[in-house]
């Protein structure tokens, strides 16, 4: 992190004026839900500078206070108020600020996998597809005009020379248009891999290939950064919600940090509505309610008046509402969520066509489920649970082919808001079935939802003479 080395006011006058700043700053992250800490990270400063700032024992550089206007979404405040404080001081102006560090730059990652043959880390019978875009991946050159993908063999080949890159590479080498091709088409491929049937070989390639677009952004005079910083934000957000989905929270974090960063490099607003997302995700496994629904309102400030944002950030809200209880406010955003993507269209697609309205319909639904389930779960109150089978049941029918791990994580959402409305015998006739035909990982969401689902089925006083094997077997399972 950097030290803030600009001076402190010369005055009384110049203190006044800071600490004017100071509040407001302070309001705006306040109201973002985030620590200084936090914040700190995000813009490259010591929290301790933060909270200096907010003291206004310290000057804030215009350049700096941009930054945090974006990151806390002050719509200007911030600025003004920084362009205020400066003319109010009337002092000679302040020596530069120490400058930021280079987005490349930026703290620590998780660790580069092992190397290899492309092909043998790739899944059985993996294809590329033909053309970009594919699998709601588009190639950051040709963008929805679509492009076609070289065969196998030669992405390997590509792919192998991308990531051989050293770290002290003086020369500056060509980053052909066949090359970010073929790295596209790769992400959309372990994306489909993993959506389909939980392959965990998805996360090696994907940080693998991150760990060279890294060394590539970081040679000097080379224009790699603003090459591959859409791309590059993709394959972070990726790597983020793979992570987040083996249950590998901390690293999961750097890397939505890190895909935040790169996204707005490129004015990827679908990348940081993404990351944003899974972040909320993230706050809320953790416990920390009040964080998940902060992400969720940040995706709202992201993407102001963008219907398929505003059914994203709406779903986070109501899932942080609905684990603590807040019946009123959990319904307000299901609501609003629903009716946003209800009126999605083609201008939606355009802008996320990661998320196509069909699939932003599933991601709705599902989201509500879970959701009406937490309030179930919470308030004790059954015709939430109800509500919560009825959405599982709509997010399975919108489900395409395939989808093998998403149709799992919906039976033991089904067995546990059974269990929330008192139907125990239900829950293990679905319950029963999952665990028949699956592999549980315990760290997986689909791990955490299972603990969750015995945690209910074993609680004291509850009724266990019809689905006593199945706690046993919920015991073993996520162990």
């Amino acid at each position: 992190m950097t030290e803030l080395t600009d001076t402190a006011p010369a005055d009384a006058r110049g203190v006044q004026a800071w600490r004017s700043f100071g509040v407001r700053l302070r309001h705006w992250r306040s109201r973002a839900g985030l620590t200084q800490a936090q914040v700190g990270a995000r813009v490259g400063y010591d929290h301790t500078a933060i909270s200096k700032l907010e003291h206004g024992s310290r000057r804030t550089p215009l350049p700096l206070a941009r930054r945090l206007d974006h990151l806390l979404g002050a719509g200007g405040d911030l600025v003004a108020a920084c362009e205020e404080a400066a003319a109010g001081e009337r002092t000679e102006p302040a020596a530069a600020p120490a400058p930021l560090p280079d987005p490349v730059g930026r703290g620590p990652l998780p660790g580069e996998p092992a190397g290899g043959a492309l092909t043998a880390m790739l899944p059985p019978a993996a294809v590329l597809p033909r053309r970009l875009p594919a699998y709601g991946v588009l190639c950051p050159l040709h963008g929805r005009a679509g492009c076609a993908v070289p065969e196998l063999a030669d992405a390997a080949g590509l792919h192998a020379r991308f990531c051989s890159l050293g770290p002290d590479a003086s020369a500056r080498p060509a980053l052909d248009t066949d090359t970010v091709h073929a790295l596209t088409a790769l992400l959309a491929v372990c994306l489909r891999a993993d959506d389909e049937y939980a392959w965990p070989g998805a996360t090696a390639v994907v940080e693998r290939t991150l760990h060279a677009m890294l060394r590539w952004m970081d040679l000097p005079a080379a224009p790699y950064q603003r090459q591959l910083a859409p791309l590059a934000a993709e394959y972070a957000q990726s790597a983020g919600s793979l992570r987040l989905l083996w249950g590998r929270r901390g690293t999961a974090m750097a890397w939505l940090d890190r895909s935040l960063v790169w996204a707005s490099m490129a004015g990827h607003t679908g990348a940081r509505v993404a990351a944003l997302s899974d972040m909320s995700t993230l706050a809320r496994q953790e416990g920390d309610d009040a964080s998940a629904v902060a992400y969720g309102a940040a995706i709202h400030r992201e993407a102001a008046g963008r219907l398929w944002a505003g059914a994203l950030s709406d779903l986070a809200q109501a899932r942080g509402h609905a684990v603590r209880g807040d019946t009123g406010r959990t319904l307000h955003h299901i609501g609003r969520a629903r009716a946003q993507a209800d009126r999605a269209g083609e201008r939606d697609e355009t802008e996320a066509p990661w998320l196509s309205v069909a699939s932003l319909r599933l991601r709705t639904e599902s989201g509500v489920a879970g959701a009406l389930r937490d309030l179930a779960a919470v308030t004790g109150r059954r015709r939430f649970a109800f509500r919560a089978l009825d959405a599982i049941g709509t997010a399975t029918r919108l489900l395409p082919p395939g989808m093998r791990s998403a149709r799992m994580l919906f039976l033991a959402r089904t067995a546990d808001a059974y269990v929330c409305a008192g139907e125990p015998v239900a829950a293990a006739a679905a319950a029963g079935h999952l665990l028949d035909t699956t592999e549980v990982h315990p760290a997986t969401v689909l791990g955490q939802e299972l603990r969750g689902l015995h945690t209910r089925l074993a609680a004291p006083g509850a009724d266990r003479s019809e689905i006593d094997d199945l706690v046993r077997r919920l015991a073993v399972a996520v162990r």
